[in-house]
């Protein structure tokens, strides 16, 4: 029983594993792109200016995934790419899985929204339009900024990027 709990004791506040925004080891010498501590900061202005920086986009994706609530950003991040779809056959498509992944009462990630909300978006996804997940997408929205920001900015993640300016580094293609 101890083994099958044990996923569970990973705690937000004890969550270590920051390698995407750590120094490279030595023998991998790649080009990096730094992470500055003014940015870091920035993040704590506003929730969209976290989504909208790639690394802090990335480092509230592994705080939620501590938290085992990553639906909510995973959702927010399909509706972003599902409004730069174009071609009607593709909105179809992706709606479908959107809804099957994340909005149907028994998807496997769904979302936290209410009745109401879900009704109309099914309804609304039986002819997909660009726009047609905006209200479910805009209250998921809001449950992260309420919710789920204001733990982030006191989590250790957060916190120990503070502390510090990380880089992050990618390999030199060969």
């Amino acid at each position: 029983m101890k083994t099958r709990l044990g996923c569970l004791s990973n705690k937000s506040d004890s969550y270590t594993d920051f390698t995407e925004f750590m120094h490279p080891a030595k023998d991998r010498a790649p080009r990096c792109l730094k992470l500055s501590k003014d940015e870091v900061v920035r993040w704590a202005d506003s929730f969209d200016s976290l989504l909208s920086h790639k690394y802090g986009l990335a480092a509230f994706r592994a705080f939620l995934k501590t938290e085992f609530s990553d639906e909510n950003i995973e959702f927010w991040m399909a509706c972003e790419e599902y409004k730069k779809i174009k071609t009607p056959a593709k909105l179809v498509t992706k709606a479908n899985k959107i809804y099957n992944e994340f909005i149907d009462v028994k998807s496997p990630r769904e979302v936290n929204i209410d009745f109401r909300t879900r009704e109309v978006t099914r309804q609304r996804l039986r002819e997909p339009t660009p726009c047609c997940l905006n209200e479910v997408q805009s209250k998921i929205h809001s449950l992260m900024e309420k919710d789920s920001y204001p733990r982030f900015l006191r989590s250790k993640i957060y916190q120990d990027l503070l502390k510090s300016q990380y880089t992050h580094c990618q390999r030199n293609s060969v």
